[in-house]
């Protein structure tokens, strides 16, 4: 079997150790006599799984006894709107714009209450992290909403912001698992799980007990409550229970990797692989300030579309994939995530010298 170098920026690399045990499994679980795939969800088995999962989870990311771990279907897009109908009761909530995910979070919380931009870099299509340290947070915001990872552009908060008391809310999709964070100064933090966690079809939401009320906005649907996936472990319909099986094992590989404080060293190795190509590279550039650039999502550009298509076309028929960067960038994106392996971003650095030297 030949595997590509996967840069995808997701569904995404998942380790190669959890696909062989996956496959391993695929027929029976354990001593159940059938796959996870057949399981039910009310089942013995699936409940180990699932509580298993929690456990790692929290240990890998130290969370509070006082925030539930949730797990939810239908990823960042129901994510946008699940914010807003659980958390405002003013009708009110401040959006710092750093990103498309985020100005789409901001769009939908308008249909139901005042979203307010209190900062925005969409002036430089997003190739930077606004000044947050004194925003015109509204004295009735309910919450302030970050995007803490840019999948796009490639920009991360390294400081968070300062939201003058009011709960922060953080979508941690792109780098979720990547380094450590300190849960305690997040009102919710949620991913889907799709970029560096497991396969596409679930969300994580860790929120903290005093966010999970009744009294969420008229009309709020019973699967758009975050009391409904508290008072029922995340159980109260049928989960996407293959990828909570496949988080819990990408889980236990993190535990086995040392952690979170490991992968953020693993990371940062990585990423200064290829960042310090760009800065000394003359046909290739980052499209990002330097002091905000991601560890997870890398986009560059040659200046030239032509050229670009060629990269990304001899990059593909060399065993590099999916390196084209969104439309709203262009040129590339390389995605680099706990799963990619230091080898594979040295091989790609090797192969974009040699594309740089063969097209002077």
């Amino acid at each position: 079997m030949s595997r590509v170098y996967n840069f995808s920026a997701g569904p995404a690399v998942m380790p190669e150790e959890v696909l062989r045990e996956a496959a391993a499994e695929m027929m029976e679980y354990k001593n159940s006599g059938q796959s996870v795939m057949e399981m039910s969800h009310r089942s013995q088995d699936f409940q180990d799984i699932i509580d298993e999962a929690e456990k790692d989870l929290r240990e890998l990311m130290n969370i509070p006894d006082n925030y539930k771990v949730l797990f939810i279907q239908g990823g960042g897009h129901v994510q946008f709107a699940m914010v807003p109908m659980n958390l405002m009761k003013n009708r009110v909530g401040d959006y710092i714009i750093t990103g498309q995910w985020a100005k789409k979070a901001w769009k939908e919380a308008q249909m139901f209450g005042r979203a307010n931009a209190v900062a925005s870099s969409e002036d430089k299509t997003f190739s930077y992290i606004p000044d947050c340290s004194d925003l015109p947070i509204d004295e009735d915001a309910d919450y302030v909403y970050i995007c803490m990872n840019n999948t796009i552009y490639g920009t991360v908060f390294h400081e968070l912001p300062n939201t003058k008391g009011k709960d922060l809310v953080a979508d941690i999709s792109s780098c979720f698992l990547s380094e450590p964070l300190d849960v305690s100064k997040f009102g919710i933090l949620w991913g889907g799980v799709q970029k560096n966690v497991g396969p596409a079809g679930l969300a994580i939401a860790i929120v903290r007990e005093d966010l999970i009320r009744d009294d969420v906005l008229p009309g709020t649907p019973t699967m758009l409550r975050y009391k409904t996936y508290s008072d029922s472990g995340s159980l109260h319909n049928t989960p996407p229970t293959y990828s909570i099986y496949i988080c819990g094992k990408v889980f236990k590989w993190l535990k086995a990797q040392g952690g979170l404080e490991a992968m953020k060293k693993r990371n940062e190795e990585k990423a200064a692989v290829l960042y310090d190509f760009l800065d000394r590279s003359k046909m290739f550039r980052g499209t990002v300030e330097k002091k905000d650039r991601s560890l997870m999502n890398v986009p560059f550009v040659t200046g030239n579309k032509d050229l670009d298509a060629k990269f990304v076309a001899e990059a593909k028929a060399a065993g590099f994939v999916n390196l084209k960067g969104h439309r709203t960038v262009g040129g590339m994106r390389a995605s680099l995530y706990n799963a990619m392996p230091l080898e594979g971003v040295k091989k790609l650095v090797e192969f974009m010298e040699k594309f740089e030297a063969e097209n002077q």
